[in-house]
This record gives C-alpha cells, sequence and structure tokens, in this order.
C-alpha cells in the first residue's frame, strides 16, 4: 500500500500540506481534488521524484512500476504503435534481452525469457497498444505515422497512450481528459474502470470523476482528508459540513433557492422529451452540486444583451469545408433567442468547422449565412486565449476594452474571475492555461454578447470555475450553442443536442445516454467493417477478360488516385511553408508589442485554418496512398 506518515511537502518555499498522515490500498481508484495552487500537481511529482518533502515520509511498495504521462513529446522518426508500446519498459528489456541471447545461441537463456514473455502476454501486447490506440481516436493508417507528424493534441494522445500501455502498478494521471473529444473520453473511462492497478487521478470533470474513482482525497487549508465513495458522495459529504458552519450556512441557503426556482421556472416550460427530461433531473442535481461550491472564489453572471433580434442567425442549406472540399452539407439552423443547442460528434466530424461557420470566421462554400440586424457574437475558443496581450494585466485588458468605465468597477468585475489583489496588476504571461482561460471568458462576458459559442470552454479550468459558469450560462438570456466534453456542463445548459457526423449536422433525437450508445454501435460497426480494399477483378463466365483488360482496368482506377495525391502534394507544401511563416511570424514578440489586435486575431484564425486543413489533407494522403498500394499489389499478383 502506499503510506503517508506525517507528510508535508512545498513548492518555491510556499508550503502546501503539513502533516498528512493516511493509507492508499492496492487497487483503489482515487480522485485527487482542490483549489488550484493546492498542491496537487506538487503531490504527483513527490511519487515522480521530481519534488522531495519537507519532512515526513511518503512511502511506496519498492518494486512497484510507476507510470505517468508526459509532458512534451518531440519531434521523433518513431512510428506511432512502435512509441507507445515503448511504454512496456519490461517488455522491451525482454526483447533486446532475447536478441543477445539468440546471438549468443544460449538457449536456456532463450526458454527463460520466452517463458517471461507468456507471463506478461507479450504476444497480444501489440493488440492491447492498438485497441489503446483506437480507442483515443487513432486509425489504423495512423500506426505506421512518425511522431513528427502529428500535431500537439495527438501526440499528448500517444503520450497517454504509452502510459495505459505500460502494466503499471500505480498509474498518475492529470486532466487525461484535456486533448480528448466526448467519445475518447468515453472509452477512457471504461478502460480505468477495467483497470486492476492503483489509479490516483486529477480531473476536473465530475461525470469522469464519478464514473472511475471509488475514493476522493482532498486538499484543502493546507490539510490531505481522504473521503470514501466517488465525486458525488464527497460534494455531499462536504456540503453537510460546510452547512454547519454559521459563516456558509446563509450564502448556501440563498444559493440553493435561487436553484430552486430555476428548476420550477424550467420545469413548466419542458415537454416529455428524453432531452427535456434529462436535463430537468441534471438541474434538480444542481441544488446538492451548488451547496457544495459556497466557498467558491468565483462569482460572476452575464450581463444581460443590450438588444436582440429574431432570429439572431439563420443558415440557409449551407455547405462548409475547406478549399472545394465539403465538410459538411445542407446544413439548415436557426438561432433564436433562447436557442441553446449542445453540437456532439466524433472528432474531425466538424463542429469546430460549423462552429467558426456560425462565428463568421470561416466562409460558406454554398448557401447562405443570415445575421439578424442585432446580432453580438461572444465566441470562445482555445487560440482566443493566444490573443492575449503578453506583457498586459488582466486590469489592462479590461481598461483596453472599456476605456470609459471606472477603474474600480473592473477591479470589482475581475475580483469575481478571482483575479484579486496583485494578480489584477500582473502580465499575463506567467498565468496558467486556468488562468488565461479565466481571462479570456472574463473579456467576452463583458461584451454583452446575446448570442454565446463556446468551443470546449472548459479546458484548463478547475472544478470551482467550471461550476460558476454553469451557474452563469444556466441564467443568461443569451442564446448559446456548445461543443463540450464535460457532460455535466451540456446536460445542464442544453435544452436540445445536435449531430454532427457524415457530412451533415441535425437534431439528434435523445440524451447524452442514448449518444454513448450510438457511439458504441458506430464503434461495433468500424470494427465489423471489412477495410476499404479495391475489389480484386472476378473474370464473368461468359466472357473472360485477358490480363491485359485487367491491368488497363487497374490502371484506369489508379490515374486520378495519383492525380490526387499530386494535387495534395502542392497543397501540402503551400499550407505547410505558409504556416511555418505563421508560426515564426506569432512567435516573434514585435508582433505583440505593437498592439495591433485586428492583426494578430487574423494570423491567428489563419493559422487554425491552416492546421485543419493540413490534418484533413494528410489523412487523404495516407488513404490514397494505401489504395495505390493495394492496386499495386494486384497488378503484380
Amino acid at each position: 500500500m502506499i503510506l503517508l506518515r506525517k507528510l508535508c511537502f512545498s513548492r518555491a518555499g510556499r508550503p502546501l500540506v503539513n502533516d498528512a498522515s493516511l493509507q492508499l490500498h492496492p487497487g483503489w481508484k482515487i480522485g485527487l481534488t482542490g483549489a488550484n495552487g493546492s498542491g496537487k500537481s506538487s503531490f504527483f511529482a513527490l511519487f515522480r521524484n521530481e519534488l522531495h518533502a519537507e519532512s515526513g515520509d511518503l512511502e511506496i511498495p519498492p518494486a512497484w512500476r510507476i507510470s505517468h504521462v508526459a509532458q512534451d513529446t518531440p519531434a521523433l522518426p518513431t512510428a506511432a504503435l512502435e512509441f507507445v508500446l515503448d511504454g512496456d519498459t519490461e517488455l522491451r528489456a525482454i526483447e533486446d534481452a532475447l536478441m543477445q541471447a539468440e546471438a549468443a545461441l544460449d538457449g536456456h537463456r532463450i526458454a527463460e525469457l520466452h517463458m517471461r514473455l507468456q507471463d506478461i502476454e507479450a504476444y497480444s501486447a501489440r493488440a492491447r497498444a492498438a485497441e489503446i490506440l483506437a480507442g483515443l481516436g487513432f486509425t489504423e493508417t495512423d500506426h505506421g505515422r512518425a511522431i513528427a507528424e502529428f500535431s500537439g493534441g495527438w501526440r499528448v494522445r500517444l503520450n497517454l497512450a504509452r502510459a495505459l500501455v505500460s502494466r503499471a502498478d500505480l498509474l498518475l494521471l492529470d486532466e487525461p481528459t484535456n486533448h480528448l473529444d466526448l467519445d475518447a473520453v468515453l472509452w477512457l473511462e471504461g478502460w480505468l474502470a477495467a483497470y486492476p492497478g492503483t489509479l490516483l487521478l486529477i480531473s476536473h470533470d465530475r461525470d469522469f470523476l464519478d464514473a472511475v474513482v471509488g475514493q476522493i482525497l482532498h486538499i484543502e487549508a493546507g490539510q490531505m482528508k481522504l473521503y470514501s465513495g466517488n465525486y458525488s458522495t464527497f460534494e455531499r459529504t462536504r456540503a453537510e459540513r460546510l452547512a454547519l458552519q454559521q459563516n456558509m450556512h446563509d450564502k448556501q441557503q440563498r444559493e440553493v433557492a435561487h436553484l430552486h426556482a430555476y428548476v420550477e421556472r424550467f420545469r413548466a416550460k419542458a415537454t416529455k422529451a428524453r432531452q427535456a427530461q434529462s436535463r430537468l433531473k441534471a438541474l434538480a442535481r444542481m441544488e446538492l452540486i451548488s451547496a457544495a461550491h459556497v466557498d467558491t472564489p468565483f462569482e460572476f453572471r452575464f450581463r444581460e444583451p443590450e438588444g436582440v433580434s429574431d432570429p439572431l442567425l439563420s443558415l440557409e442549406d449551407i455547405s462548409v469545408g475547406y478549399g472545394d472540399t465539403a465538410l459538411l452539407d445542407h446544413i439548415r439552423l436557426t438561432l433564436r433567442p433562447g436557442s441553446r443547442i449542445g453540437l456532439l460528434g466524433r472528432n474531425g466530424a466538424g463542429k469546430s468547422t460549423l462552429i467558426k461557420l456560425l462565428a463568421g470566421q470561416k466562409s460558406a462554400l454554398a448557401g447562405r449565412r443570415l445575421e439578424g440586424r442585432h446580432l453580438k457574437i461572444g465566441y470562445f475558443a482555445q487560440h482566443q486565449m493566444e490573443l492575449l496581450r503578453p506583457e498586459e494585466s488582466p486590469l489592462q485588458h479590461m481598461v483596453r476594452q472599456e476605456p470609459l468605465t471606472r477603474e474600480q468597477e473592473l477591479r470589482d468585475y475581475l475580483g469575481g474571475f478571482d483575479f484579486r489583489g496583485q494578480m489584477t496588476e500582473a502580465p499575463c504571461r506567467h498565468f496558467s492555461g486556468g488562468e488565461k482561460a479565466r481571462l479570456a471568458l472574463a473579456l467576452m462576458i463583458r461584451t454583452r454578447p446575446n448570442l454565446l459559442l463556446l468551443d470546449e470552454p472548459t479546458n484548463h479550468l478547475d472544478l470551482e470555475m467550471r461550476e460558476a459558469l454553469t451557474l452563469a450560462l444556466q441564467e443568461t438570456e443569451a442564446a448559446m450553442v456548445l461543443v463540450s466534453h464535460d457532460r455535466h456542463l451540456l446536460r445542464t445548459t442544453a435544452d436540445e443536442l445536435w449531430l454532427v457526423a457524415d457530412g451533415r449536422a441535425q437534431a439528434f433525437d435523445g440524451d447524452l445516454d442514448d449518444y454513448a450508445a450510438w457511439l458504441a454501435t458506430q464503434r461495433q460497426r468500424g470494427r465489423a467493417a471489412a477495410p476499404d480494399k479495391p475489389q480484386r477483378l472476378e473474370p464473368s463466365a461468359g466472357n473472360p477478360p485477358s490480363k491485359k483488360a485487367a491491368q488497363a482496368e487497374l490502371r484506369n482506377q489508379r490515374r486520378p488516385l495519383v492525380k490526387e495525391i499530386e494535387k495534395l502534394d502542392k497543397q501540402l507544401a503551400g499550407w505547410q511553408d505558409e504556416k511555418a511563416q505563421l508560426d515564426s511570424r506569432l512567435a516573434d514578440s514585435a508582433l505583440y508589442a505593437a498592439n495591433d489586435r485586428p492583426l494578430i486575431e487574423s494570423l491567428n484564425q489563419r493559422q487554425a485554418e491552416l492546421s485543419s486543413a493540413i490534418e484533413t489533407a494528410e489523412a487523404r494522403w495516407l488513404e490514397i496512398h494505401e489504395k495505390l498500394d493495394a492496386l499495386d499489389a494486384l497488378a503484380s499478383a
């Protein structure tokens, strides 16, 4: 077991945890929770010997293998599947030893090593690694691709796959769902639930925690306290404790009464649709959740829009994509005041592309996008954080946005996002990802939009900030379109769900549980489907073709594929050169010194478009080469 004896540890001279004494038993799956800066990541660093305790002991069984997700991945030429298999260090060590034994003709040693390979089920290791890669969204064609060919987000997934394949006794996972879509999150949830080892998990996704962990280790006010049960049980226990504290009681009751009124107001409008009923249940549960977060440092609301139009925005038979290739076709969508839509769909299906189209940052290939007279969009995506000026403070950002507003009013507003004291005037270049995300949200919310377009707004946000954002979104009168892998946020803020799949975007008749079932069906169909290979030419009974005719037919099949490859090669070369120049320009501090925000926004937008276009084109390039290889094999047969 893991044993903590009067453990004390600090970071940069700041005490984090004092006098922690507890036991963590083998096979436990433990959620590690606490406010940002409370010591969660530092606790993980103790296990990795990257940080040493100030006093006390952290005892771990000496034979245990410990695995964690690496933060960085260099641009290696190693194939993805081999990189993932490298995570099983014992397997690789045995393979190396086996090569040496075979070279030395040491039969006894060879036999011993093969027995050990059988013990660790090494002969199925490649299949297990392939299954993990598939669960995290990689295709079979990705297995042979070099690490250097993947974007940053996909390299994070490869690091996660490498940690999962390691057969570790103790697995340390810090926000593993941050770069995953909902499909991969659901798969990972099931994998971890079946994981036989001990798990320490930091996550700000309450549904994910509920499904995986059986204990919560909470850090608060320098103390570590162990709770039995999942995250919802922890919230209930903590809410009961906070309710006993007189200084929290009044605030708690006001918040519960407020939410109760909101639930009743929504119930009066609800239909019998499954999604509406699912939302009612989630909202009712919010009363308990709110009670457990009355001591949150975040307290803000959306300012009501200055004006509205009905409709706010309409898409009429629109097609959208990259270059001349449509990713989504025949989209018909009308957003009215009060519309609250959650977008579902697998990674790469086009959710973010649809959001960009709605935001006016992507042009349609066909159809019409019609804006209402008073439309005011509040768009949040990950690149919004990159538009923050590194040398400016939160207050300077606010003053630049609202130069006529009193400074004290802006300070009070920033305080609701936990920017207080010296932090209000600190340059944001030193901020964490969560702090930058909070500032970007604060700036967007302050503009009083009547249409919110939110693409993964909870990435980098901790549980307390997610909860505050959820409450604020429930109350605003603004319309909303949301992409998120946070199921709690989707359940409690979206009135209807739309599915983006197979080149279409349309209303989804069901709730998130139905969507999970749909995903499972899609995965089963994918496994059952035969690979898309050119059909072998079969001679007909009446007129068997000659070998020359068959070869001619193969050439006819090959010709358009070769032309498409040539076109893709030219496009990719141009896009990659342009992106390299953009990357270099955006990394130059002189760009930000000029304070030309429209230019920075346009450069970031073009960078995101190029990244998406390159990723789509590379996937198509690999697919065509597979077909060409199959045709060449038929021709030589």
